[in-house]
C-alpha cells in the first residue's frame, strides 16, 4: 500500500499564558499539525510583546528588540521541522506531530517506559556537581583558582533557574538536551531575566555549560554534544585603556580615606604589573624572585585563570607600594603584599574614585590590566613579551589588550620607514595639466622622489598628538 504524505502545517504563533498578565510578554511557539493527529507545539525559546507579532507574515516586527535574530531563529526551526518530517516519512509508516517534536529535541521517537534503575546515567546538574567537587580539590592543592570555582557555581545557579523557568524542572537528562539548548539559554540570559546579561557574559556561561555537556560525551551518556555548534566567542568588545594622564590623576590624588587610598594603590599596583585581581589578591613575598647577575627583583607566579607562568620586573613604584603596606594588619595576617578587598567591594570603591577624579570611565580591576598592556606595548615592548608578562596562552589574546597609539606609529615610521623610502624610492603621481580646460583635464604622469613626501617641505603629513 502506497504511503500518503499529508501536508505538514507549521504555524508560528504567540501563546497566551499567565505570565503574560504580569510581564506583558508572551512566549513564541510553532504548532505542528498533521491530518487526523493531535497537534504539538515546539517552543521558540523566547518571549515578545504580543503587539509586536505580525499575524499575517508570522514574523516579529521591528518594534521588538532583537527582532532579526528571533525571525531568523523561526525560519531555521521551520526548515529543521520540515526536514525531520521528510526523514520520518521515509522511515515510518505513521508520523505524528509528537514524533517530529521528539526528534527535534533529540529524544527517542517513541517515549520509553520509565523504569526505576539505580544505574541510570547522571543528569546534567549531577555531572556539574561532580565537576565542581573535583575542581574544589584542585583549588585546595593550589592547582586552580577559587575565583574560577565561584564562577562555576554562578553558572550552575543560572542553569538551574533557566531549567525551572523554561522547562519547569529542577534538572535535565543529557538525552533531553536539544541543539537549541544553547540558543535557549542565551535568549533567557540576555532577554528574559530581570537583569539581562551582556552577550559576552552570557556566552561565557554557556561555554562552561558546553564543557559540562562534553563530560557527558566522554562518559558515553550521549554520543555527541548537542550544542557543539553554539559559538561562544567572537563578541569580545575592545576595551580602551586609561590614558596616561588619567592614571597619574588617580596616582596623585589623596582621598583622605584609608579605604579609598588603599584601593587607589592596589589599582596602581595592577596598572604597573598587569596582574589580574585574583593574582594580586594572593600575591606574597614568595612571588618575588631575583633575576640576572644584578639580582633584580621580579614578580612571578602561575596565573590563576590559565595556570600560565607570568613574570614582571618590579618598577621602583611597585617596590614603594609593597614597602608602604608591609606592616598593614591585613598584609601581616594573610602574609600578602597588598591589602586587597573582595572583587565586588574593590570595583565599588573604584567607582567612587572615578567620580572623585572626574574620570568618565567605568573603572574596574581588569581595566588596570588592559592599561598595563597598553603602556608596555607603546613604550616599545614586543607583543610576545607583553603576552608573557600578562600570562596569556595565545598572542591573539594579547592583541585584544593592546592599542597602538599614534605616537608609537609616528616614532616607528620615522625610525624604520622614512629613512629607507627617502633614500631610494620614487613614486608616480598624477597631476593635472593647468593648460587644459576644466571640462577636459588630461592627467599626466610625473615621477618625483618619495622623499618629497617624507620631508618637511611643501608636502607634509603630521599628527597633532594630545598630551
Amino acid at each position: 500500500m502506497e504511503k500518503i504524505k499529508h501536508e505538514l502545517d507549521l504555524l508560528p504563533m504567540v501563546l497566551r499564558t499567565k505570565a503574560r498578565k504580569t510581564t506583558g510578554k508572551a512566549p513564541l511557539t510553532i504548532r505542528i499539525t498533521l491530518k487526523d493527529q493531535k497537534p504539538k507545539e515546539v517552543p521558540v525559546g523566547t518571549t515578545i510583546l504580543p503587539e509586536n507579532w505580525d499575524v499575517e507574515s508570522k514574523t516579529v516586527s521591528k518594534s521588538e528588540s532583537n527582532h532579526r535574530a528571533i525571525n531568523n531563529k523561526i525560519k531555521g526551526m521551520l526548515v529543521d521541522l520540515n526536514r525531520i518530517y521528510d526523514k520520518l516519512f521515509f522511515e515510518h509508516n505513521i508520523i505524528t506531530p509528537e514524533m517530529i517534536k521528539r526528534v527535534y529535541f533529540n529524544k527517542p521517537i517513541v517515549e520509553e517506559s520509565i523504569i526505576e534503575d539505580p544505574t541510570l546515567p547522571p543528569t546534567l546538574l549531577e555531572v556539574f556537581d561532580e565537576f565542581i567537587e573535583k575542581f574544589q580539590k584542585m583549588v585546595e592543592k593550589d592547582d586552580r583558582s577559587p575565583f574560577t570555582k565561584t564562577q562555576l557555581k554562578t553558572t550552575k545557579k543560572k542553569l538551574q533557574t533557566f531549567l525551572q523557568v523554561k522547562y519547569k524542572k529542577d534538572d535535565i537528562d543529557f538525552k533531553e538536551i536539544s541543539p537549541e539548548f544553547g540558543d535557549e539559554i542565551f535568549d533567557f540570559l540576555t532577554l528574559d531575566v530581570p537583569k539581562p546579561l551582556s552577550e559576552g557574559t552570557a556566552k561565557k556561561h554557556i561555554k562552561k555549560i558546553k564543557q559540562i555537556i562534553k563530560i557527558g560525551v566522554k562518559k558515553r551518556i550521549i554520543l555527541t554534544n548537542p550544542i557543539e555548534d553554539f559559538v561562544c566567542g567572537g563578541d569580545q568588545k575592545e576595551i580602551p585603556p586609561l590614558e596616561y594622564d588619567q592614571v597619574l590623576k588617580i596616582f596623585y590624588k589623596d582621598f583622605g580615606i584609608d579605604r579609598l587610598n588603599e584601593v587607589r594603590d592596589a589599582f596602581i599596583f595592577q596598572t604597573f604589573t598587569g596582574f589580574a585581581f585574583q593574582d594580586i589578591y594572593n600575591l606574597t613575598s614568595e612571588n618575588i624572585i631575583l633575576v640576572g647577575q644584578n639580582k633584580e627583583r621580579w614578580l612571578a607566579k602561575h596565573r590563576g585563570k590559565t595556570d600560565v607562568y607570568e613574570i614582571v620586573p618590579m618598577l621602583p613604584l611597585v617596590e614603594q607600594l609593597i614597602d608602604r603596606y608591609k606592616d598593614h594588619p591585613k598584609c601581616v595576617l594573610k602574609g600578602v603584599l597588598m591589602p586587597v578587598n573582595s572583587n565586588t567591594r574593590y570595583n565599588g570603591y573604584l567607582k567612587e574614585i572615578a567620580e572623585i577624579c572626574n574620570i568618565n570611565r567605568k573603572l574596574t580591576t581588569h581595566l588596570a590590566r588592559h592599561t598595563f598592556a597598553d603602556i608596555m606595548l607603546n613604550l616599545g615592548m614586543p607583543m610576545e613579551d607583553v603576552g608573557k608578562m600578562l600570562g596569556h596562552r595565545s598572542i591573539r589574546t594579547t592583541q585584544r589588550y593592546c592599542r597602538v597609539s599614534i605616537r608609537r606609529l609616528q616614532k616607528n615610521f620615522n625610525e624604520f620607514i622614512r629613512p629607507v623610502l627617502s633614500m631610494n624610492t620614487t613614486m608616480k603621481i598624477l597631476t593635472a595639466n593647468p593648460q587644459d580646460s576644466n571640462d577636459s583635464q588630461i592627467l599626466k604622469s610625473k615621477v618625483v622622489p618619495f622623499s618629497t613626501f617624507c620631508s618637511t617641505g611643501t608636502v607634509n603629513f603630521s599628527y597633532s598628538i594630545a598630551k
